[in-house]
Parts: structure tokens; C-alpha cells; sequence
């Protein structure tokens, strides 16, 4: 082990010194630091500000963990709020859930129970759209034992049917309104959108593959065709090729026709881009040839800004528009909306031959996206925050201040709904994004690293828990921070296994 618990102990006395602990669950804040010492990754970098949130993420993260007569659940909002199902449950982040919590070293104590939950124990598991079954695929391939997937593919599977039945449009595409994919009040509204066709088709392919380890042939080919053809439609129809970006198609229904759609004939109130159409990447959908698209994140009159992305294309006449709610997809910059981005950024930089985006790009959006993880409060002191939606301008948390303003509605979900907002990764994000680390179907991984070219001197992600090993990936340019050498280094139980003498690709084969 190259990092020490205690050296980044300092972190947790800050957060609980400035918290209000309005709700407490199964652990609470006495006792975070004990459960977290030995639960989650180290990582140490020269970013104060990167590193303080990577921490704090996961000291709010344990705070939704919930013990139930159900088992262990994730939550969303810590006070109950009335749209919410059993144990105060919402299943539109559930992927998120899934991806950030499957680092914990011991996940299969919290997040079997969860999975099973959605599954098996009445969770409302169509409520909002959901990438469920290729978050539990995602889960798998980390912790090495696949035999819970195979167990619910029958679950899945009657899952997906269920979608098929009463969202499915006959173009072959699916519908969704804007506020069933957790985005209301979007400048495109509802209609066949990228967000439920991306979800559909990465939930098909997870079936495939756990129906291939399952000996089930016929439902593999059958869910890989379904996959291929919403692929195919995705490019075929949500796909402007004069804006050069994914779009909504606008419909009322799931039962009306398109046919020969052109985005240039449509209501120019409603044909936008928005910050969803990168989503199709954060599941590998597009084909290349489309990633012209990703020139829009760093346009000022796209999506970049300061306390950035915004949810919908700034020059368009309709961003941020005023309307009476407090939860606007036209314009603010949402945690939810920005994790998906850099899921689907860093697949482009990993797995797309392209020169539209870079890695100094990726560090770019998450470094922004980092430092909105503050709010200052009424001392003026400057505290560690994560709430539901930002004004995208100034970082003020735009739905506190709302709900502030309407005196906490108990029918809004009361006092401080948004505070520790658990509806987006960061950690996720940090681990297989910026340091690299990616699973493999076979067992093996890869590290590719997006911190940009003489960034950092040195960074260390330390007892990563993978398929039951403890994997360190180390920096160290010039092998003084660590004292192991210099250069780029994967271990696996405190054995180096791989090295290059700078910041590349590192491949290693499946583990004994």
C-alpha cells in the first residue's frame, strides 16, 4: 500500500465540523470515518480542490445508504419527498448509484441488497427511465462474480419487455417525456429522445452479454439484434446532420407517426441542441463519424461555462427561459447531466479516433465540475456542497435558492431538499476517467489515464478493490513523490506488473 487512511483523515473532520446532519441513516457521521477507512480507494494528487471533493463525495455517499426491511437501498434525497417509492427509493439514478458504489470495498453487503431490491422486493422500477441492467453488468465486471446477473436476467429481460410495451414507438425508437427521464421542463420536451433510446440500447447489450454466460443463445441474439436496430435509429433519426449533433424529435405520444423526419422543418422553439445528446457515447451507441458533435462542449455559445455544462445550447433563444418551477432542464447545469457527459467523453478519448476533443478538455469540464462542489454560508464560510442544479453563470445552487424563496414547500420535499444530492458520480469519473482504470469483460484491465500532458507531477490511486485484488496506479515523473520509480506503474497486490516512463495506455491481461 502506498497511501495511508490516516493521512486524508482531515478531510472528514472538515465535513463533519461544517455539516447539519438533518437526516442521519445507517452510519452516521461519528462513525463515517471508521466505516470509510476501510471501505473506499485512496487517491492523493497536487489538486486540493480535486482531491477534497473526490473525499467528500464519498463521505456524502455512505450517507444514502440505507438499512431497510428490505436490505440495504440507495437513496436519492435525503428528506422523504412525496414522489418517491417504498423506503423513500428513486430508481432515475440508480445507474449512478450503481457506478460510483462499486468501488466500496466491500459493495456486495449494499448493493446486491439494492439490485435485488429493484428486481425483486416491489421497487418502481419503470417510475423513470433507467440504465439498470447495464449498470448491474458494470458492477459485475468489477467484482468478478457474475451469478447475480444470471440469477435476474429473466428479471431484466421481463423488464425490458415492459418497456417495449408501453413506450416503444413504431418507428421502432422509444418515447419518453422529459420529466419520466428526470429532465422536466426541457427546451425539446418530450418525444423520442436520446436519453431512453441510449438506456434501451445499453440495457440490451448487458442482457446479451449475462445471456451468453447464462448458455441462453437465443435470448443473446435476440437482445444484440434489438441493440443493432436501435443503433441503427438513433443515427438514422435523431442524428442532425446540419447541426452535426443528436436532437429530440418532439412527439405528444408514443403512438405518433414519423416519417422522413427533418430537424430543419420542425418548430424552431423546440429544435435545440442539448446536453443529452452526448449520452448516446456514454454507452459506446455511435458509430464513428459523429464526434464532430463534442465541439459543442467547449463552445461558449454551446454548452461551456464557468460553473458549466449547461443542459441545452446557450444561443439558443429559449435558454433558461422563465418558467415556475424548480427544476429547469433548459439551461442550468445539473450533476446528473454533467457525469453522463464525461462518462461519454471519456469513452470518445479511449475508444474513438478523433481530433474534435482532448484530454486537457475532460481535465477541463471536471475540474469545473469540481469546484461547484461549494456553497457559501451565512458566516462566509466556504463549505463543501452538493445540491440538485446550478445557476451555470455564478454556481449558486439555483434550486435551493428557489425553494429557499417558497419558504421550503413540505409538498417540494421540505427544508434543505437538495442538500447531498446523491443523483450523479464524481468518483466514478475520477477512477475510470481522469486515472483510467478500465474493466474488462475478460477479467483483465486497462489504465489509460486523461490527466493531460505535464498537468501533474504525480497522482496515486491506491487499493482499488478489483475482482478481489488491490490494484495501485502511480505517477510519479520524476520518482521523488513515492519513492518507486519514476514513470507511470500498475501493481496488483503490491506487485508492479506494468510501467511506461510516461502517461499512455497500459494493458493487463486477465488475473490469476
Amino acid at each position: 500500500m502506498i497511501l495511508h487512511p490516516e493521512e486524508f483523515r482531515r478531510h472528514f473532520d472538515t465535513f463533519n465540523k461544517h455539516d447539519e446532519e438533518t437526516v442521519i441513516q445507517h452510519i452516521d457521521n461519528a462513525t463515517a470515518w471508521d466505516w470509510m477507512r476501510d471501505q473506499i480507494p485512496l487517491f492523493h494528487c497536487p489538486d486540493s480542490c480535486l482531491e477534497e471533493t473526490y473525499y467528500f463525495r464519498w463521505w456524502l455517499y455512505r450517507k444514502h445508504l440505507k438499512q431497510t426491511p428490505d436490505g440495504f437501498v440507495v437513496t436519492e434525497f435525503h428528506p422523504s419527498v412525496p414522489w418517491a417509492g417504498k423506503h423513500n427509493t428513486i430508481n432515475c439514478a440508480v445507474g449512478h448509484h450503481l457506478n460510483e458504489g462499486r468501488w466500496l470495498r466491500n459493495r456486495q453487503d449494499y448493493l446486491k441488497d439494492y439490485i435485488l431490491f429493484w428486481f425483486r422486493r416491489n421497487g418502481s422500477l419503470r417510475s423513470y427511465s433507467c440504465w439498470i441492467a447495464d449498470a448491474v453488468w458494470n458492477y459485475c465486471k468489477v467484482d468478478g462474480d457474475f451469478q447475480l446477473a444470471i440469477d435476474l436476467l429473466p428479471d431484466m429481460i421481463a423488464n425490458y419487455t415492459e418497456w417495449e410495451k408501453s413506450h416503444q414507438n413504431p418507428s421502432g425508437l422509444f418515447w419518453s417525456h422529459d420529466d419520466r427521464d428526470a429532465m422536466e421542463i426541457s427546451i425539446s420536451g418530450s418525444g423520442l429522445r436520446p436519453t431512453l433510446n441510449s438506456y434501451m440500447y445499453a440495457d440490451a447489450i448487458a442482457i446479451a452479454n449475462i445471456a451468453r454466460l447464462a448458455g441462453d443463445i437465443e435470448s443473446e441474439g435476440r437482445f444484440r439484434d434489438k441493440a443493432n436496430r436501435i443503433k441503427q435509429l438513433v443515427q438514422e433519426y435523431l442524428w442532425d446532420d446540419q447541426a452535426q449533433f443528436f436532437k429530440v424529435i418532439p412527439l405528444k405520444t408514443a403512438a405518433d407517426q414519423v416519417e422522413q423526419w427533418e430537424f430543419h422543418n420542425m418548430d424552431p422553439a423546440h429544435n435545440v441542441r442539448e446536453q443529452l445528446g452526448y449520452i448516446p457515447w456514454a454507452f459506446h451507441l455511435p458509430d464513428a463519424g459523429y464526434e464532430q458533435a463534442w465541439a459543442q462542449l467547449m463552445d461558449p455559445a454551446g454548452f461551456y461555462a464557468p460553473f458549466g455544462p449547461t443542459t441545452a445550447e446557450q444561443r439558443h433563444a429559449r435558454f433558461m427561459f422563465s418558467y415556475e418551477h424548480e427544476c429547469l432542464w433548459n439551461g442550468p447545469s445539473w450533476p446528473f447531466a454533467t457525469s453522463q457527459t464525461l462518462t461519454a467523453l471519456a469513452n470518445v478519448l479511449n475508444d474513438y479516433d478523433q481530433q474534435v476533443i482532448r484530454n486537457e478538455d475532460y481535465w477541463n469540464i471536471l475540474s469545473i465540475y469540481a469546484h461547484s462542489h461549494y456553497r457559501t454560508i451565512a458566516d462566509g464560510t466556504r463549505v463543501s456542497w452538493l445540491d440538485e442544479n446550478l445557476e451555470p453563470y455564478t454556481g449558486e445552487w439555483l434550486s435551493r435558492r428557489i425553494l429557499e424563496a417558497w419558504n421550503w414547500r413540505e409538498s417540494k420535499g421540505g427544508r434543505e431538499r437538495g442538500k447531498d444530492y446523491n443523483h450523479s458520480t464524481f468518483n466514478d469519473l475520477v477512477i475510470t476517467g481522469l486515472i483510467g482504470f478500465r474493466a474488462r469483460d475478460d477479467g483483465g484491465f486497462e489504465v489509460n489515464p486523461l490527466v493531460p500532458d505535464g498537468l501533474w507531477e504525480y497522482f496515486c490511486l491506491d487499493r482499488l478493490y478489483y475482482r478481489g485484488k488491490n490494484i495501485t496506479i502511480l505517477y510519479d515523473q520524476f520518482g521523488r513523490q513515492y519513492n518507486k520509480g519514476a514513470g507511470l506503474a500498475v501493481y496488483i497486490d503490491g506487485v508492479k506488473v506494468s510501467c511506461s516512463a510516461g502517461l499512455g495506455r497500459l494493458v493487463v491481461n486477465a488475473m490469476e
